[in-house]
């Protein structure tokens, strides 16, 4: 169930059209359901505005189906992470819906709609980098972004970021993926006002340790506003941005401006204080 759904049903209730037994049957599978192997998180997005997403790795197919159609039930969507062809072969087999992104090893079953209201911008610095970058790029789709991708920007060719550099600053945020040096999300943040997610790759020769060089490259970086998600996870730099960039107006437990929401009195939870000692003059 997602917020506006569960929205929806309160709604319905509170105007009596809906009675509160069928209610209560709508709501009995919160805040998870036990399916043997797994319990699935149905009121995660609800909480934290993002829903569960399955890691395919270590689960067999088996496992998956057991997880995903329950999902798909739920929420109307799913995302599978790093799944093996054999794994998304079986599961378009079972969903004939789904759709799999192989350079991404991404399995989607819904998605994007609606728009969540913001744009994001999804730089590789090179073509070796695009499984992670696809990956955040199409995670980032299925959340409701808008994206707009600039692939083949690294540090060695300047002149290929600077002439994307218009587009590059209308994101919200971008999603800057390199491997090697990774050095690109430390240039770019020093050429945008937007925040920067970074994302360092396991490419590059020996001494990049897997992609160990770039990480410490950009933890280290020299210009303000980059985050850092861990290697390869183009999927946690998508939701780092939705988590940035999502209209927080609609949330239940905030304000417009982001602060705790007030109590129906209009003040926030009362405190005990002691009174003030006045000092001798």
């Amino acid at each position: 169930m997602r917020e506006h759904e569960l929205r929806a049903l309160l709604e319905a209730v509170a105007a009596g059209k809906i009675g509160t037994a069928e209610a209560a049957e709508r709501l009995a599978q919160l805040p998870f359901l036990d399916v043997g192997e797994a319990k699935l998180d149905l009121h995660r997005e609800i909480r934290s505005g993002v829903a569960e997403t399955v890691y395919a790795p270590g689960k067999t197919i088996g496992d998956l189906e057991r997880i995903v159609s329950p999902l798909i039930a739920a929420h109307g969507r799913v995302l599978v992470t790093r799944v093996s062809d054999e794994q998304a072969h079986a599961l378009l087999a079972r969903h004939p819906a789904a759709v799999h992104h192989a350079r991404a090893r991404l399995l989607t079953v819904g998605g994007g709609e609606p728009l969540a209201g913001y744009r994001v911008g999804v730089l590789a610095a090179g073509t070796a980098d695009l499984a992670v970058a696809e990956e955040a790029a199409l995670t980032s789709v299925w959340l409701g972004a808008a994206v707009e991708r600039h692939y083949d920007v690294g540090i060695a060719g300047l002149h290929r970021l600077l002439d994307n550099l218009d587009d590059i600053r209308r994101a919200a945020a971008l999603i800057v993926v390199a491997g090697m040096d990774g050095a690109l999300p430390t240039l770019v943040a020093g050429l945008v006002r937007s925040p920067v997610v970074a994302v360092p790759t396991s490419v590059g020769y020996g001494a990049s340790f897997g992609g160990l060089a770039a990480l410490l490259t950009m933890l280290n970086a020299c210009s303000p506003g980059v985050a850092v998600v861990n290697i390869d996870n183009g999927y946690g730099a998508a939701v780092m941005a939705h988590r940035i960039c999502a209209p927080r107006a609609s949330h239940p437990h905030t304000s417009r401006t982001g602060t705790p929401a007030r109590s129906p009195r209009g003040t926030p939870r009362a405190r005990a204080r002691s009174p003030r000692r006045r000092r001798p003059a």
